[in-house]
């Protein structure tokens, strides 16, 4: 079930209506709630919603015995064993036919006798984000940073509420149940601003990333050898640009149906094209992703704790894992190890920080560009459908003299556009809010939807699935 969809539509607003009616019984609003996500996810495949209700009950039962074993030692293998088993789980259903088909690929090269055969495995929809926050609530349980386990209801709701649990943003555990626990207060919600940032989520979404999909990138990265330098570097750029509105529309979407229910996710993007050095683009992009490998990852690893090799070490493998969390291909495993590899030159050349180091505006600028190219080089193995199109895709730029067929006055346009977004004031929604606050939410409420219509007729026929469904 597709946000920009008359289906969700409809069910959305089903479920708003009937959540606040329960607002005085939160037991039953929260019941209410956990079985309409239920719906929603079993809306791509019945069957997985087995699987998700099984993770939410370990996660809980885990962390209920974490909190109540006293033995330090016993404390750290039970959180040990919780996130060894989501990560399992994780590991079978996302990577199983990778490893598979990579030692294959290794029996054919040395003849050594017949493959092993793949199984059929289907990947559930969200995997990888519902077993992050399975894995939050049971690390923030070990560390202190949630005071006494939740109930099963709460850790149920917490790891399905629908907005986020196809594809973020990822929600710590020790940030959202206390939201679950405290009486939802309609005086509170920001309707104005989580309307905003819905309808500036759909247009991103309907609009933009779906006419640079099926007007420029789709073509050229299905088959690059048909098109030249021009158009591959054209394309190139807007991938990066339809990754972003595609990405940060779901995000802004979340963010504000979320609201509508009376919760706080946390800002997921923070225009991270304007990024002066990989360390500020992972600062600015997919804020929650970030700062989760960091928090969970990174510094469980040792952090920079203990030396700068150790450091140097660490920050590669965060990147190198994160990239790999993204897909079972050797494509995303180069796309980690290239940003970590930057990631390490960076701080080994700036042991400050890049942006400290830049003084004029010529520099900042210079660094900013610099960063976007490396950035958008990086997507084509993020894209491409396998490494054998990603190097066909490099080859291309050698075709400087083919003609280019995809600047067109409205692709031109388009692209501006959506990179504009990184150059709007960064708090463009508070400012619309205020200036917007008079008028009675009666008339938001016809206006919003006369946008929605519009927005629906602008865009191309058909809505694609959001890209990070399939991470």
């Amino acid at each position: 079930m597709l946000f920009p969809t008359l289906n969700f539509a409809l069910f959305f607003l089903v479920v708003f209506s009937a959540a606040w009616s329960l607002r005085r019984w939160q037991v039953l609003r929260l019941g209410f709630l956990i079985v309409a996500s239920y719906l929603f996810y079993g809306f791509w495949d019945w069957r997985f919603c087995t699987l998700l209700f099984a993770s939410s009950v370990f996660n809980w039962f885990m962390g209920w015995r974490i909190y109540n074993t006293r033995q330090e030692i016993l404390r750290r293998w039970l959180v040990g064993f919780a996130v060894a088993a989501n990560l399992g789980a994780l590991g079978f259903f996302k990577y199983c036919n990778f490893f598979l088909g990579s030692v294959n690929a290794g029996i054919e090269a040395l003849h050594w006798g017949s493959d092993i055969p793949l199984l059929d495995v289907v990947l559930p929809v969200g995997i990888s984000f519902f077993t992050f926050h399975g894995i939050s609530y049971v690390v923030d349980i070990f560390r202190g940073k949630i005071e006494r386990p939740a109930p099963l209801i709460h850790v149920l709701f917490y790891i399905s509420f629908f907005p986020q649990l196809v594809a973020g943003p990822i929600v710590r555990a020790s940030h959202f149940l206390p939201q679950i626990a405290a009486p939802v207060d309609a005086e509170g919600i920001r309707a104005r601003r989580a309307f905003l940032l819905i309808l500036g989520g759909l247009f991103k979404k309907v609009v933009l990333a779906n006419y640079l999909a099926t007007n420029i990138a789709d073509d050229v990265f299905f088959d690059p050898t048909q098109f030249g330098a021009g158009d591959l570097l054209f394309a190139n750029y807007a991938y990066a640009a339809q990754i972003y509105c595609d990405f940060s529309a779901y995000t802004d979407i979340a963010i504000g149906l979320a609201a509508l229910f009376g919760y706080r996710f946390p800002w997921n993007f923070n225009q991270p094209y304007r990024a002066q050095g990989l360390q500020d683009f992972w600062a600015r992009w997919h804020i929650s992703l970030s700062t989760w490998l960091r928090d969970y990852l990174y510094i469980p690893l040792g952090g920079n704790r203990h030396g700068n090799v150790k450091r140097y070490r660490n920050l590669f493998l965060t990147m190198l894992l994160g990239g790999l969390w993204h897909g079972a291909s050797w494509n995303f495993v180069i796309w980690g190890a290239l940003h970590g590899a930057v990631l390490v030159a960076e701080h080994f050349l700036f042991p400050g920080g890049l942006r400290a180091a830049l003084r004029g505006w010529w520099q900042k600028a210079l660094v900013t560009v610099i960063t976007f190219q490396f950035v958008c080089c990086t997507w084509v193995f993020f894209r491409a459908a396998d490494l054998s199109h990603a190097v066909a895709f490099f080859a291309g730029f050698a075709r400087v003299s083919t003609p280019m067929t995809l600047l067109t006055p409205f692709n031109v346009t388009l692209l501006a556009v959506a990179l504009s977004l990184h150059f709007w004031p960064q708090n463009w929604v508070e400012r619309l809010e205020i200036s917007l606050r008079r008028v009675p939410l009666v008339i938001w409420g016809v206006l919003t939807g006369a946008a929605i219509v519009a927005i629906d007729a602008l865009g191309p026929s058909g809505v694609a699935p959001f890209i990070y469904f399939q991470f």
